[in-house]
């Protein structure tokens, strides 16, 4: 069966084609809290010359700014890819309630994949996970984009 995708994951599904069409990974990144949406990025890596410009430690920079505070514990991120160890990590320290994600990412991952660092006895904060939420459109994002610089 099919269901609607929520609001925040439609919107970081179409960040992440536009971070295609500009030449980066196509990932995108929405944070919420409630119904407000708080901030949204895409892969900035290429662009700004920057290896740690993921979409989720873009996004998660940007809410923490407009907000004011490290801590955005009463937010949720959306994200098309599993984050990966670093991005986990800045999710964990970011105190973020809630992860909803899209496809799995099997080499990358750190979140059902990998070092599953919030199964770790040493993450002291775990989000609530939700993955496979777009999942079918954000693997295709992906395979697209690889497909095109092979």
């Amino acid at each position: 069966m099919n269901f609607p995708l929520p609001y925040p994951m439609r919107m970081a599904l179409d960040l992440a084609a536009e971070a295609a069409a500009d030449g980066e990974v196509p990932v995108g990144a929405v944070i919420m809290r409630g119904d407000e949406v708080i901030a949204v990025a895409a892969n900035a890596m290429a662009g700004g010359t920057d290896p740690t410009a993921h979409a989720e430690m873009e996004a998660i920079r940007a809410a923490s700014a407009r907000l004011g505070a490290q801590r955005l514990d009463d937010c949720d991120l959306y994200v098309t890819l599993e984050p990966c160890a670093m991005c986990a990590g800045a999710i964990s320290h970011a105190r973020l309630r809630r992860l909803y994600y899209g496809a799995d990412d099997p080499k990358g991952g750190a979140v059902a994949n990998g070092p599953r660092l919030f199964a770790q006895p040493t993450c002291h904060h775990r989000p609530d996970v939700y993955g496979g939420i777009g999942e079918v459109e954000a693997a295709a994002q992906l395979r697209a984009f690889f497909r095109e610089r092979r």
